[in-house]
């Protein structure tokens, strides 16, 4: 509750459906709050902070177990542009989950927005600028601290796209350039945020 912020998640809740009946993004989940999922006919939870051995890890596994649910530990970082693993990885994962599914990171703001971007983008045929209103300040993501990086690893792309006419609803279109011209480490190296955005996320959010 105080470690890793789960007092806060009493009195918030960041949960919001982004494909009806299907799936939606949250906050890391107590036992309780994985019971109401499970009476929501939940069939996986997708674990956005991996399998670190953590006391709020061995709770969700326990959970999970007592009422039937798949947890699956997918990685997934908030301060780097998306590896070519992950984003390929995030594609195969959404073919195979049974849903209805949650995903959750640590405040269902950055990690989370990624992965409901990508779920919009790869298997609900949404175009993705539209998918990408998902990272917003209204869940919590900042753009202008370090996690903006997500946000320019996919402008980087659009602005490719637009020069490219390739249209933003073709994901095999978007994987090309990841596959061919996407330089995750050259983009961070390249990003700047900016310091009241740093002071947010680092300091009073203290983003994980």
């Amino acid at each position: 509750m105080l470690g890793d912020h789960g007092f806060l998640r009493t009195v918030y809740d960041n949960s919001h459906e982004i494909a009806p009946g299907k799936m939606w993004r949250t906050y890391q989940p107590s036992p309780k709050h994985l019971e109401r999922w499970a009476e929501k006919g939940v069939k996986t939870v997708i674990n956005l902070r991996g399998p670190k051995p953590t006391g709020q890890l061995f709770l969700e596994e326990e959970a999970c177990k007592r009422l039937g649910m798949r947890l699956v530990n997918f990685r997934v970082y908030s301060r780097e542009a998306p590896s070519k693993e992950i984003l390929h990885g995030a594609r195969a994962l959404f073919d195979e989950i049974e849903y209805p599914a949650i995903m959750h990171c640590k405040s269902g703001a950055d990690r989370a927005g990624l992965m409901a971007s990508l779920f919009l983008f790869f298997h609900e045929d949404v175009p993705l600028d539209e998918a990408l209103d998902q990272l917003s300040f209204k869940y919590g993501h900042v753009k202008a601290g370090k996690t903006g990086v997500i946000d320019a690893a996919f402008d980087n792309y659009m602005t490719y796209a637009k020069e490219k006419g390739v249209s933003l609803s073709d994901v095999d279109g978007f994987f090309d350039w990841v596959n061919n011209v996407y330089d995750p480490a050259a983009l961070k190296a390249s990003y700047r945020s900016k310091g009241w955005g740093d002071f947010l996320t680092e300091v009073v959010l203290r983003r994980e």
